[in-house]
């Protein structure tokens, strides 16, 4: 190679301290703009965007997704070069590219590293397993035993039809609802089915502690590229409980650049929660958005005709078991009237009553059914509310009901509010989400410290004691 030299200086040298002193001014650029955008959406957009290469008065920076580029390219691109342009006037234009990561000889230096200290090879090997990595699916949560009512109807064609499609016009599929009521049988049921009608997709389904929890090894033993290339690789992710990772900063991280990665190769990503994306306290505004961009589907609480249908499935699979059961219809009809908690308590009632069955050498009935669940069925007849309770206890201490719901901390206002949050958790059937959100929409934690305070207040105040005592007994009768 031919280089012009003149009194010890080369062209090379030159065109080395350029692309030098281009790529400085590149990371102070990103500084400016970290200071004038928040660290948060700083986070979101630039932590992985790259330099790539200068030539012709034209920089080319990389990023991992084309969603990542078209968004930086509409709303930062021309910040960015007039930030660049005061400090190097040769720059032109700048141009952002999707850049393949060669995920394979990243992780061969990785290995070599690990080898280095000490680190098996088998951690890579586990972590690019699925059904390591994948929660085990139970055959019997199937399409086939699922029973769809008004309360599930839209999270079940939504479930079927992904099962039915390669490509379907909702991306990612979001279902949500309380304890119990067919989110995780869904979940499966799909697994299940696109496992049987396309044999050779990937389809990953675990809990998001699952996912935390591998994150969390991956970074242990300084093996993320293959937790990467695992999770993104896969034709369908299903992620169940997404609200476990509220508060947990990192794997929220991770989460989002899988999301963004897997959506950006049109590969269907299903998420459930025991709350809506926009409820979802401890959750990245930026994450949020985006489990509301495709299909959210609610799963209400089931009424009397779907748990009777949830019955009768149930009751039918125990005669197959057992041909000389007896159920009768009345037994079903009564317990599907009298215990409306969840679907998941429903059927552990039946299961119940004929273990009991079983072992007492009695025959099913209803008499038999209301002593061995006289504390469901108990419960289950507690019809106060949350608005019962709230507006109790806002009379009872002469406050407004929205004083009760604000964010106010002063003593006269947190006291009776976390005493209405202990009586709605002794009083009601409802989940520490569901009480948080009708307080404000405050997290479950708050409701969790609420109950803790009040029975600790219980057992050393008297007074309190009193005062909770006779408002669990207005509500009560």
């Amino acid at each position: 190679m031919l280089f012009l030299i003149y009194e010890g200086y080369s062209v090379l040298d030159e065109n080395n301290f350029q692309l030098k002193k281009i790529k400085e001014e590149w990371e102070r650029s990103l500084s400016i703009l970290r200071a004038e955008i928040g660290e948060a959406t700083f986070k979101s957009w630039f932590k992985n965007i790259q330099f790539g290469q200068y030539s012709d008065n034209k920089l080319t920076l990389n990023v991992p997704t084309r969603f990542m580029r078209d968004w930086i390219e509409s709303h930062y691109l021309e910040r960015i070069l007039a930030i660049l342009s005061k400090e190097v006037s040769d720059i032109k234009s700048i141009t952002i590219e999707v850049a393949s990561l060669d995920l394979t000889g990243k992780q061969e230096i990785q290995k070599q590293q690990d080898n280095k200290v000490g680190v098996s090879m088998k951690v890579s090997e586990s972590l690019l397993d699925h059904n390591s990595i994948g929660a085990p699916l139970d055959e019997r949560l199937s399409f086939e035993n699922f029973v769809v009512g008004p309360s599930n109807e839209l999270a079940y064609a939504a479930a079927r039809r992904i099962t039915e499609r390669r490509n379907v016009s909702f991306n990612p599929l979001f279902l949500y609802g309380g304890v119990g009521l067919g989110k995780t049988h869904l979940l499966h049921a799909m697994a299940l089915e696109i496992n049987k009608n396309w044999p050779e997709r990937k389809v990953l389904y675990l809990s998001a502690e699952k996912f935390m929890y591998q994150f969390i090894k991956a970074l242990r033993f300084k093996d993320t590229m293959a937790f990467k290339q695992q999770f993104r690789s896969v034709d369908v992710l299903m992620i169940d409980d997404i609200q476990f990772i509220a508060g947990k900063d990192s794997t929220q991280e991770e989460f989002f650049h899988t999301f963004n990665t897997l959506i950006d190769h049109n590969h269907q990503v299903i998420i459930s929660a025991d709350r809506s994306p926009v409820d979802l306290d401890g959750i990245e505004e930026r994450i949020r958005s985006r489990l509301g961009w495709g299909l959210v589907a609610d799963i209400h609480p089931s009424d009397y005709e779907l748990r009777l249908g949830v019955l009768q499935s149930k009751a039918e699979s125990h005669l197959l078991e057992n041909s000389d059961l007896t159920i009768p219809d009345n037994l079903l009809e009564f317990l599907a009237q009298r215990i409306d908690s969840n679907i998941r308590v429903l059927e552990g009632a039946l299961n119940r009553v004929i273990a009991y069955s079983s072992f007492a050498n009695r025959p099913l009935s209803i008499d038999m059914a209301k002593e061995v669940l006289k504390d469901l069925i108990r419960a289950s007849q507690r019809k106060t509310t949350i608005d019962d309770i709230q507006r109790k206890v806002a009379d009872y201490y002469n406050l407004r009901l929205s004083d009760l719901l604000s964010a106010r901390r002063s003593r006269t206002i947190a006291r009776p509010r976390q005493i209405a949050m202990y009586l709605s958790k002794i009083l009601t059937t409802r989940s520490l989400p569901e009480i948080g959100r009708k307080f404000g929409g405050r997290d479950h934690t708050t409701v969790i410290h609420a109950v803790k305070k009040i029975e600790d207040l219980r057992v050393g105040d008297v007074a309190i004691d009193e005062e909770v005592e006779v408002l669990r007994r207005s509500l009560e009768n």
